[in-house]
């Protein structure tokens, strides 16, 4: 009995400090909206991919962007509360304002291939945009959106349509042409995108990449170049 009596009191100790480690590691908020109901891409949008697997989907996406950013402490993080994404009639395919994801019905609907693995891609570069930081305003907006599709491309969601490595006319090209430019600075230096995104948490300058790498972001852009015959 006595020994009975101590197991209960060490699981009723135990309990507490379960629960609030529980409740600490929910820190963000997910939720999804269509908007589009009716439509065309807002019907497509709930029979082939739905508000339960999106809302996964922002989630696994905010796992793989901090363990990519090697983003292992809340002080390495954006504070960020709530993350909303919202499915409407809209052009273009998807943007990011703050921590609203907006993506289009329209592009759903008119989608010709596997539409869920496509908005699961989208989705991935969306996310990035609310974790990653800016350099503050600073930074070119091709590497914004860089970054964004290099997250994409090393969660295996790069589409078909992609230009090929080697492929464009400047290393701050944005989206597909520099992910892969990324993704070649990153082989010279594994972490190097984690830490040029940590480097962008207050400003921006392009000697950050000399400062990682020993080269210039030009020399860079040639030798990546060069690796391809481009």
């Amino acid at each position: 009995m006595a020994m009975a009596a101590q197991r209960r009191f060490f699981f009723f100790l135990l309990s507490p400090l379960l629960v609030l480690t529980v409740v600490l590691a929910i820190t963000v908020d997910y939720q999804v909206t269509n908007n589009a109901a009716g439509t065309t891409g807002g019907t497509r949008f709930s029979n082939e991919i739905g508000i339960d697997y999106s809302k996964q989907t922002l989630i696994s996406a905010t796992q793989f962007i901090w363990q990519t950013f090697e983003q292992t402490t809340d002080a390495d993080k954006k504070s960020v509360a709530s993350v909303s994404m919202f499915v409407e009639t809209m052009d273009g395919v998807a943007y990011t304002s703050n921590n609203e994801i907006h993506v289009s019905a329209t592009y759903i609907g008119s989608y010709s291939g596997d539409v869920k693995t496509e908005i699961t891609g989208v989705l991935y570069h969306e996310m990035t945009h609310v974790w990653q930081w800016n350099g503050n305003g600073q930074a070119p907006t091709g590497l914004i959106e860089g970054f964004a599709d290099y997250v994409r491309l090393k969660a295996g969601y790069a589409p078909s349509h992609w230009v090929k490595p080697g492929d464009g006319d400047r290393w701050d090209q944005g989206y597909d042409v520099t992910a892969y430019f990324l993704d070649y600075c990153n082989s010279l230096s594994n972490g190097f995108v984690a830490a040029l995104n940590k480097k962008m948490r207050t400003g921006y300058s392009d000697s950050f990449f000399q400062d990682l790498l020993g080269k210039t972001v030009d020399q860079l852009w040639t030798d990546y170049k060069a690796k391809y015959g481009k």
